[in-house]
């Protein structure tokens, strides 16, 4: 993307004019959550001053024209995804419940005592905890695979891992706090080799790369939509119909039922199957806005111009001394994790906020991955497809600066 264009996305984003402690706001904390352009917001407003009502059950005008906008957005997003149906689409509050629903829903179908979830060294705790939890409950174990210097996932131990007990693989497709890209389409090809099925966690990788689930061939796949420009509070499942008709639902309650008696409940067919109560219909259809709104400027030029970034800003860190980055797979995302000599991450990142700067510091919500690599957490700067060089220059000379107050 060139200037021009960058600077026209950027008054799509009305907090990018924000002063922090009167310095212009460089907002490089898009790994936690990005922020929102003004046609989701809108969106928002329109959904509750025009098109408020509770959804599927009512027959007035209302409730009709509220579930077709939420119906519409699932079909937005599986066309996303490039899903196969749209009923295999899921809306959850985000990837933490996603992965929840399917950790307790398939392991109540499908695991027992002794079976086993392989999980990587490099998971965000929603893709650890669940299948802990699981596990506890069940008597089964958690296998780990191993990275190497690079911050690369250990296929070779990934596969001496797989065995007749190994009843799921759960991976990220991008990780947090490394940025590395792992390949998921070959864990994918290995694990059903064995015939293991895979969840993919895509939090880190929707928001900036193309994401095809039938190709990848995931049984599983999981996002967030604050990751890609939408509302907090919504976030989307695809499952595959067979697995998802297989699996008994996550809640109890309203939708989800197709009879109820004081005998017998019934369930009702997907996706409502899994969505009990009343859903987020407001923040789906701006959640299908915000996909509408990354679409509409190319996933293609998206990757590309954070790709510049990062290999723009990865030289420039490297001019200062004592710089240590965490993570350097040949493929990777907009995300640079570091250190700098003996400072402590924390102390670097109060520093840069005071001068305008937004990053990420502690171990983000990956602390096995941090205890690995015996380090106190790092600093992390990831970008999205509206920042510019000229904020990277300025979070140079920021850093240059703090590091040298508190060297």
């Amino acid at each position: 993307m060139d200037k021009l264009e960058i600077q026209h996305i950027r008054t799509d984003f009305p907090i990018l004019e924000e002063k922090v402690y009167n310095k212009d706001l460089i907002y490089f904390d898009n790994g936690a959550t990005t922020q929102k352009p003004r046609c989701v917001v809108e969106k928002i407003e329109e959904g509750y001053y025009h098109l408020n009502a509770n959804i599927h059950r009512g027959v007035h005008y209302l409730s009709q024209k509220a579930t077709e906008a939420h119906e519409a957005a699932r079909t937005t997003v599986a066309d996303f995804l490039h899903a196969g149906k749209r009923e295999e689409i899921i809306f959850t509050r985000g990837t933490t419940e996603a992965i929840n629903l399917v950790a307790t829903s398939f392991g109540e179908a499908f695991c027992h005592e002794g079976d086993e979830v392989i999980v990587s060294v490099m998971e965000h705790h929603s893709n650890i905890v669940p299948w802990q939890m699981l596990c506890e409950r069940k008597g089964m174990k958690l296998r780990v695979i191993p990275m190497n210097e690079w911050g690369e996932l250990d296929l070779d131990v990934f596969k001496s891992l797989l065995n007749e007990h190994t009843k799921i693989v759960s991976i990220a497709h991008v990780s947090n706090v490394l940025g590395t890209i792992n390949p998921v389409s070959e864990i994918i090809r290995i694990a059903h080799a064995k015939n293991v099925p895979v969840l993919v966690d895509g939090a880190q990788a929707v928001p900036h790369i193309p994401v095809n689930v039938v190709e990848l061939d995931a049984d599983f796949y999981v996002f967030s939509g604050h990751k890609i420009y939408g509302p907090t509070g919504i976030g989307a499942l695809y499952g595959k119909s067979d697995w998802l008709n297989a699996i008994p639902p996550y809640q109890g309650g309203g939708e989800m039922i197709a009879t109820v008696t004081f005998e017998k409940t019934t369930y009702n067919e997907l996706p409502f199957k899994f969505e009990a109560g009343t859903p987020d219909y407001i923040g789906s259809t701006a959640l299908a806005e915000a996909l509408r709104y990354v679409q509409n400027i190319g996933l293609d030029k998206i990757a590309a111009h954070e790709h510049e970034l990062l290999i723009y800003c990865t030289e420039k860190l490297l001019e200062i001394d004592g710089m240590r980055i965490i993570g350097t797979a040949k493929e990777k995302s907009s995300v640079i994790s570091f250190l700098v000599g003996n400072i402590h991450p924390y102390d670097l990142g109060m520093l840069l906020d005071k001068l305008g700067i937004a990053v990420r510091t502690g171990h983000h919500c990956a602390q096995p991955l941090i205890d690995s690599l015996e380090i106190p957490g790092t600093v992390r700067a990831s970008f999205a497809f509206y920042n510019t060089k000229e904020e990277i220059d300025t979070f140079v000379t920021a850093l240059k600066r703090v590091v040298t107050m508190l060297s």
